[in-house]
């Protein structure tokens, strides 16, 4: 069985005064640290329930070396301080296994502290999975062996969609908006040099960062880009802040193109209903509508049946926790060390047919990208049970969707 352990913001060890390393026979306990309270909790919750299914099916399949993964959720609120006491709690349960994904600033305080730790107790080093968060310098000036990315960057995504934007030719204008953290940040960056370098005709003509979580009304931002007599719009908005705009676009009845990273699922798909079909896009990994493989539709249909009014929303998830394992099995072994040399240069196949590549010189996983498109045409799997979801409209290849890296990698001896 897998539990989820909050209460408090506090993970309490399974086995009351546990103060080992090692983890109770029979189970390998890898912690989930992202927000399952808070105005994100909807994201989070969804994301440990995802990890929690996967999990079990890799149990089902013998698991780790034999052993069966747990998940244990701990909740950092959606804050690095926050974070970094969580990661206090994880290590002093004995887990070595740390995956997190919303927030780049939160993933960017995790590799640093894990860093520092890892060389500090060598006895007791912890391998950081980060699964979501997108920030480009965590695989670039701030790399290091114990952190390994399953999503693609901020960078590869704009890249990706920047080559649908410049692709139309009647396209002027743009506007820009964003959270204004370390990943609302990468973006604009990003918006800014593709644009420029593949439309220098192209005319940036807002370019906003909003504080995040803090703006209950998007109406303001909506009427200026309005009056900015923008053509599109490009977000990286998630969460309860993609759900804000995408409701005050959806009320003053903004018909623009939105370009955006996550505008689906936990009630955004919902709010934006029929006024975003064929409208709205986002560049992610994965396919659901068509699901590719009989064993990817099997794996949805079996978690619809099972959380009806949940979705598979991050598709990477699976990818991280199977290529854990795999790495685990063939090391025959869950030392870090072990493990991390394994991940490096691993090439996976996805539920949905993919071929990927974690890139030893980075630990950036190389992989196709995908570009949707919210529909309610040929939906075999929608998302918030709205009857719309999002419909693959185009693939960016593995080598097209790579970006370089800067990264010089240091490996433990």
């Amino acid at each position: 069985m897998i539990k989820q352990k909050i209460g408090m913001g506090i993970a309490v060890a399974a086995v009351a005064g546990m103060t080992t390393f090692s983890a109770q026979a029979g189970t390998l306990k890898v912690a989930f640290i992202d927000p399952l309270s808070g105005g994100f909790a909807a994201v989070g919750i969804s994301g440990l329930k995802q990890f929690q299914y996967f999990a079990e099916m890799i149990n089902k399949n013998g698991g780790v070396n034999g052993d069966n993964i747990e998940v244990v959720g701990f909740d950092n609120k959606i804050s690095p301080k926050e974070s970094l006491i969580q990661l206090k709690r994880v290590i002093a349960e004995g887990i070595q296994y740390v995956f997190q994904g919303n927030s780049s600033g939160v993933a960017n305080a995790l590799t640093d502290a894990i860093k520092k730790h890892n060389t500090r107790n060598p006895d007791k080093r912890v391998l950081f999975m980060n699964y979501s968060a997108v920030d480009p310098k965590l695989t670039n000036e701030k790399c290091n062996f114990w952190h390994f990315r399953f999503d693609a960057n901020a960078d590869m995504k704009m890249n990706a969609l920047t080559d649908v934007i410049a692709a139309d030719k009647g396209m002027k204008k743009i506007y820009l908006l964003g959270q204004n953290y370390s990943f609302g940040q990468s973006v604009a960056a990003a918006a800014v040099r593709y644009l420029g370098e593949k439309r220098p005709d192209l005319k940036i003509v807002g370019n906003e960062l909003h504080p995040i979580l803090k703006v209950k009304d998007f109406t303001p931002y909506i009427t200026k880009i309005k009056a900015s007599g923008a053509q599109a719009l490009i977000t990286g908005n998630w969460g309860a802040d993609m759900v804000g705009l995408a409701k005050a676009a959806q009320d003053s009845g903004l018909t623009i193109p939105l370009f955006t990273y996550y505008a689906a699922a936990n009630g955004i798909t919902k709010t934006i209903g029929k006024g975003g079909v064929d409208n709205v896009r986002l560049i992610g990994q994965g396919s659901t509508n068509p699901p590719l493989t009989n064993e990817w539709r099997t794996a949805m249909q079996g978690f619809k049946a099972m959380h009806p009014k949940e979705d598979i929303t991050q598709s990477r998830i699976a990818t991280a926790l199977r290529m854990m394992a795999k790495a685990m099995n063939k090391a025959k072994s869950t030392d870090p060390v072990k493990v991390g040399m394994a991940l490096e240069g691993m090439e996976h196949t996805t539920y949905w047919g993919d071929k990927v590549k974690m890139r030893a010189s980075d630990h950036q996983l190389q992989m196709p990208l995908r570009v949707f498109v919210h529909t309610d045409k040929n939906i075999e799997f929608d998302y918030d049970n709205s009857g719309f979801g999002l419909a693959n409209e185009s693939t960016v290849t593995s080598a097209e969707a790579s970006t370089p890296t800067t990264c010089k990698m240091k490996r433990p001896s």
